[in-house]
């Protein structure tokens, strides 16, 4: 019974430094995607780009070229990761190696993926941007609207998220209950609900297109990473109304239980397991 407990704690701590280092990372990527694009933009002049230097001879700049070329390879790594290990033997594989740890090794792979993107990619300077925003009063008034609308963005992602579960999105449910003999926390979730999270895991695909294309200035690095996960997001979106439909009700439901918190538990998400459920 001790090594059993003894193994559980370990389980749980493994997992919880998993979320620490997951949601360190998802701050840099914001700060990465968002804030950081935005900041070199707020007073309307920007060190991204060169307009003065056409097209012609940007495309043959050597330097230009191999930052694309370094740039490509980093998505194509993060792609990659994000993509087999949710193929299906994959899975299977992987869960009968890690068990319950199955999940955190994904986001911790996932967060690892997204590190080493942010850290090693190389902005192209050498080339002009496809758009600037720079006339007054817009090269003020513009970079403060995309700060507002980008921090809005990522609110409603964040909220998201939590609507969906936020512990059992990265593994930490899955760890307790193993713990405690409560097997698999999707078999606690409603037909509709396992079939929405088969589909997609974070709905958010209008959200993350408004922080990727919706800048004072476009590079051209931008232009890649923006078009390439905006492309990759599309394929591998598959939602279809009838997720849709059972995503309205959800969020229906939440509101109506945050705007009256002492009506008990008759109105919580599917998504969000109940104690009855699991008792």
């Amino acid at each position: 019974m001790a090594s059993v407990t003894v193994r559980g704690w370990v389980l749980c701590t493994v997992s919880l430094l998993n979320s620490v280092f997951v949601f360190i990372s998802g701050a840099d990527f914001i700060r990465f995607i968002s804030f950081r694009a935005i900041y070199y933009n707020i007073t309307g002049e920007t060190t991204l780009c060169q307009d003065f230097i056409p097209w012609s001879v940007a495309l043959q700049d050597s330097f230009v070229l191999n930052s694309l070329a370094v740039d490509l390879g980093l998505l194509a790594l993060f792609i990659t990761q994000h993509s087999l290990l949710a193929w299906s033997p994959v899975k299977q594989a992987l869960q009968s190696v890690l068990g319950p740890l199955n999940r955190t090794a994904y986001c911790f792979t996932t967060a690892l993926a997204l590190q080493i993107l942010m850290h090693y990619w190389q902005p192209v300077t050498g080339a002009p941007c496809l758009w600037s925003v720079r006339h007054a009063p817009w090269s003020i008034w513009f970079p403060l609207l995309c700060f507002s609308l980008h921090f809005l963005c990522w609110a409603i992602i964040c909220s998201i998220l939590v609507i969906f579960d936020y512990p059992e999105l990265l593994g930490i449910k899955q760890v307790y209950y193993k713990c405690f003999g409560l097997g698999d926390p999707l078999s606690h979730k409603s037909p509709l609900a396992q079939r929405l999270l088969s589909h997609l895991r974070h709905p958010v695909c209008l959200e993350l297109a408004v922080v990727l294309w919706l800048l004072p200035a476009l590079s051209l690095d931008r232009l890649l990473l923006a078009g390439t996960l905006s492309t990759y997001l599309a394929l591998a979106h598959s939602l279809d109304k009838q997720d849709l439909a059972y995503l309205c009700v959800q969020l229906k439901s939440k509101m109506q239980l945050f705007a009256e918190p002492r009506r008990g538990s008759a109105d919580t998400s599917d998504l969000d397991d109940s104690n009855h459920k699991e008792k």
